[in-house]
């Protein structure tokens, strides 16, 4: 079994920002009871943020662009909880956004979903009918981009480490949303299409596509829908989900001006200061 802190010591080092010690090198296989413990350890940091007065808001996916697996040595998707505490609705197109007490935090450019209704656990994207299923329980769409950090030095990681960090979640945050309507008759077809150009400082970074996250954002909504139904549970309406990384995340330092452009869907690009 991969050793892990307690759920107490694993939440105390996020909140202060500190690493902890790697007890043991990361396993490029995981069995099924490490990925069991590790779920474990992190649904018992949600029961400890629940405790103190957090309240859950929707979902995280992690590691659904298969084009950045092999640099962190997780191969395969994870998720974790968002919470009204981290996820930040923007009022426009460009944000300051404090790093304070984040461990190693890195920048990630995603697709988000708002959804009105708590989709069916057979509504997983699989097809034509179940992809209708589930794009029938989204209100809005938009860009954001999601804050992750390591408390594992160096995102040395693996999946277990991964998901027993709280999925590496910190902040979430939302640009201007539009409606599903918005995106034309293929919804899916056109956020799989999209392309994305990061920037910093003015100097171009990365560019990611749609597809890069397991086809599509809604196929990764999809992926989430079906891994929780696999565990009895769902995605609760009014949930904010975000579906994971078009670029491979980017390190981030203070005093640096991000920009996110998107071409071939109507939606907002981002200016991200960060202090």
């Amino acid at each position: 079994m991969i050793a892990l802190p307690d759920p107490a010591t694993l939440l105390a080092a996020a909140d202060a920002g500190r690493p902890l010690p790697l007890p043991s090198p990361p396993v490029a296989e995981p069995t099924a009871a490490d990925l069991e413990a590790a779920t474990r350890t992190r649904d018992a940091i949600a029961a400890l943020r629940r405790a103190r007065g957090e309240r859950e808001v929707g979902w995280k996916i992690g590691f659904t662009n298969r084009t950045i697996w092999p640099l962190y040595g997780v191969h395969r998707p994870i998720w974790g909880p968002v919470w009204d505490t981290t996820r930040v609705r923007l009022d426009g197109p460009s944000a300051e956004v404090s790093i304070d007490r984040l461990v190693e935090p890195r920048l990630e450019p995603e697709i988000v979903f708002g959804l009105k209704a708590s989709p069916a656990p057979d509504a997983d994207a699989r097809d034509a009918a179940s992809t209708a299923a589930l794009l029938a329980c989204v209100d809005w769409v938009a860009h954001g981009v999601e804050i992750v950090a390591s408390v594992w030095p160096g995102w040395r990681l693996d999946a277990p480490r991964a998901i027993a960090a709280q999925a590496l979640h910190a902040r979430l945050l939302v640009g201007p949303p539009v409606p599903l309507a918005a995106l034309g008759p293929d919804p899916a077809g056109t956020l799989s299409a999209l392309r994305l150009s990061l920037s910093r400082d003015g100097a171009p970074v990365a560019e990611g596509l749609g597809s890069n996250v397991l086809d599509g954002p809604v196929q990764a909504l999809g992926h989430l829908v079906a891994g929780l139904a696999a565990h009895g549970g769902r995605i609760d309406a009014g949930a904010t989900v975000t579906t994971g990384t078009l670029t491979d995340a980017q390190p981030l330092v203070r005093g640096a001006c991000w920009r996110t452009a998107i071409a071939g869907a109507p939606l907002a690009g981002l200016t991200l200061r960060i202090r």
